[in-house]
């Protein structure tokens, strides 16, 4: 402890959700200054955790596509007539999406009155390095540490860095696009979920998490209260303390007191008549989407929220009723956080965009489906250039020219840079600045074209 300083301490809290209230406001109405929204610019991460398999989320639908899908796929095959027909503008080919994802087809394909405001990007991926079959089969180039594994992929996905990554690719962008300084500035890195690693930036944001439900840690305290218990927690406060950790400790508590009291006075008032669906992801978007009300309260021009569901691990018999299930929360979250973003008349500033671990293998191991690399994503907003597919579908051919193994593992033709940098070039990061987030961005299409 002799070189552990308060510093230290506060840093550290950080990382569990309590220091990320460093930033603490010297009043309310410092808090209640209204913003400049015109350019203001939220991303919204969907994390779908332990592999979502996109081979079942975006499917070709021309006779030769589907019945080459329907073959290798055997068991996990969907029937083409359940198939949700979407026709993207810049290529002939004709797609289905996944039957439980009504609500993503239909931003998708728009209508005469609704322009389209979802795209599709196709096989993504980590890559160090633009890699081809014949150098994933030599290993003639660097190749992401532990492909196909959970907990690195889903750090790799949230980091876009490769070699143990400590921060992620959110928290560097807002790490340099708010300044220091700035009223509220640990707001600008939101979670509705819990830690995690996107949000966590280089030199000291990390997360604020928010509970999804609306309730907040200490909601029951008031620091001019009579009651014991208020009375207890204000004394406890105030009291000095001199061994370093317990003095750290309740200096922490009551920032986080503080910030969550600020939050709950903030959220007051905000009201969404958009119905959103009654489950954990429908929850935690229905948050993000008052948080993003409360802007103006807030002050902030850029914020990262991070959403996410879990349960996409299917290696057994029950994937196709375990998916569908999945993909229509999905679906449903996504769709009605954007109708909720439109009752706001803030879509165009919000882009909701989905991760995961990696796809799964195209063949069928008989019941589920494997540890794949590339699959597909979906992008949401009203900046975004919907019903387009970006990226370039693969070869769905087994042992194929992009199989890097023998059951359908897709080599990613765009990186997670591209497509982590097209979002943060919306967020208004320039290039000096995707650099510095992005140090193998050189090497990789720096912009995928899905945001204008």
């Amino acid at each position: 402890m002799n070189n552990f300083t308060k510093r230290d301490f506060l840093k550290a809290s950080a990382a569990f959700g309590l220091g990320s209230a460093a930033n603490v406001f010297s009043s309310f109405e410092a808090l209640a200054q209204t913003a400049q929204t015109e350019d203001y610019r939220a991303l919204v991460c969907v994390f779908m955790f332990g592999g979502n398999d996109a081979n079942n989320m975006l499917i070709p639908t021309d006779s030769a596509g589907y019945s080459s899908y329907a073959a290798a796929r055997s068991n996990l095959a969907l029937p083409a007539a359940s198939l949700l027909s979407i026709a993207p503008s810049n290529t002939t080919t004709k797609f289905g999406l996944h039957p439980a994802m009504a609500g993503v087809a239909n931003l998708f394909n728009g209508s005469a009155s609704t322009p389209a405001s979802a795209a599709l990007v196709a096989n993504v991926g980590p890559l160090v390095v633009p890699t081809t079959k014949a150098q994933w089969n030599a290993r003639s180039v660097p190749l992401p540490d532990n492909l196909f594994s959970h907990s690195d992929q889903q750090s790799q996905w949230q980091a876009a860095q490769y070699e143990r990554p400590s921060n992620g690719w959110g928290g560097r962008l807002a790490e340099r696009l708010v300044d220091e300084g700035t009223n509220n500035r640990g707001y600008s890195v939101l979670s509705v979920t819990g830690g995690n690693l996107w949000e966590t930036g280089d030199r000291n944001l990390s997360a604020y998490k928010v509970s999804a439900s609306g309730n907040f840690g200490f909601d029951f305290y008031n620091p001019k209260g009579s009651d014991p218990l208020s009375i207890a927690i204000t004394e406890t406060l105030a009291t000095p303390y001199s061994h370093l950790f317990e003095q750290g400790f309740v200096d922490v508590m009551g920032r986080s007191i503080e910030v969550q009291r600020i939050l709950t006075s903030a959220l007051e008032g905000t009201i969404l008549t958009t119905a959103f669906p009654n489950s954990s992801l429908g929850n935690q978007m229905r948050m993000v989407a008052r948080l993003i009300a409360a802007r103006q309260k807030l002050g902030l021009k850029k914020q990262c929220f991070f959403c996410s569901i879990g349960g996409f691990d299917t290696h057994g018999e029950d994937q196709l009723t375990r998916q569908a299930e999945l993909l229509g929360d999905v679906s449903g979250a996504i769709s009605a956080f954007y109708a909720a973003t439109q009752e706001l008349n803030i879509q165009n500033n919000v882009t909701t965009f989905t991760a995961s671990d990696f796809n799964r293998t195209f063949t069928s191991n008989g019941q589920g489906s494997d540890h794949g690399w590339g699959g597909h994503h979906v992008v949401v907003g009203g900046g975004v250039q919907g019903g387009k597919l970006f990226g370039r579908f693969p070869d769905q051919t087994v042992r194929g020219p992009e199989d890097s193994g023998a059951q359908g593992n897709w080599i990613p033709t765009t990186s997670t840079e591209s497509y982590a940098a097209t979002l943060g070039r919306w967020f208004g990061a320039n290039d000096e600045v995707l650099r510095q987030v992005f140090p193998r961005l050189s090497g990789f299409d720096a912009n995928v074209g899905f945001l204008g």
